[in-house]
């Protein structure tokens, strides 16, 4: 597959057909503040959403220029650490919750968005342990899928959605939104997974900058052992191989569509 190039490429927020979207209020959670600036070039080489890479594929790599500078408050509690590599231990049933600890739970990725830097948001990225776990016996070679396929495109959408953010500007991150009927347990046996665990769609970035309150989605979020991770911060699959915005919106647009996995 061709070396691409881009800046950004943005899948637009579509729009529901009548009797389709959900009814019930999303819930709004958290406040961090950020201040942001610099500019992105990101190139890709990776395989489409599903399918382990082929031998040799070139790594991608992102170049950035300018400057970040981040001012962070976060209101919520102070996030757990541990020294144990949750992906040697087995997956559980149980149920994050969707509330105010989303707020906690996805700070390391707003931290990473406001600086463009990956590092900062692997902690709350899906382990790979649990990753070899999952495909195991589905994929040829789930180790290199998990590197070249899903924290290539975690980089390069991480630069995306940096991009999108004013340089220079005040950005405040005003709500987390998300709704809680959109959580659904995926079996195992689908979707080339042989553990199951529990998917949250759509989830909603709420951000304020220069007074205007604008918002995106972080496409999937999943669960081990109780505990959300970001799978795909863009869409998946997606139309290009590039850094992609999942539903940019101006206000703060409507979590989801349910359903995926």
């Amino acid at each position: 597959m061709a070396v691409r190039s881009l800046s950004v490429w943005e899948r637009d927020q579509p729009r529901r057909p009548p009797g389709t979207r959900h009814q019930r209020a999303p819930r709004r959670f958290g406040t961090v503040g950020a201040a942001v600036g610099g500019a992105v070039l990101v190139t890709l080489c990776a395989t489409s959403c599903g399918s382990a890479p082929s031998a040799g594929v070139p790594t991608p790599t992102t170049a950035t220029t300018g400057t970040a500078g981040t001012s962070t408050s976060n209101t919520g509690p102070p996030m757990a650490t541990t020294t144990t590599d949750p992906g040697l231990l087995p997956q559980t049933s149980v149920e994050p919750p969707v509330d105010a600890s989303l707020r906690t739970t996805l700070a390391p990725l707003w931290s990473a968005i406001v600086s463009g830097s990956i590092a900062t948001g692997l902690p709350v990225f899906f382990p790979q342990s649990s990753y070899l776990q999952m495909k195991s016996g589905t994929l040829s070679n789930p180790a290199a899928d998990y590197t070249d396929r899903l924290i290539a495109f975690y980089g390069l959408d991480i630069a995306a959605y940096h991009q999108m953010l004013v340089a220079g500007a005040t950005t405040t991150l005003i709500a987390i939104n998300a709704t809680a009927s959109d959580a659904a347990w995926i079996p195992a046996g689908s979707c080339e997974n042989r553990i199951g665990y529990w998917h949250l769609p759509g989830v909603r970035l709420v951000y304020e900058v220069g007074g205007t309150v604008r918002s995106f989605a972080v496409a999937s979020l999943i669960s081990w052992r109780g505990i959300w991770y970001v799978v795909h911060l863009g869409p998946n699959p997606r139309p290009e191989n590039i850094g992609t915005v999942d539903q940019p919106a101006a206000g703060p647009g409507t979590p989801g569509p349910a359903g995926g996995c």
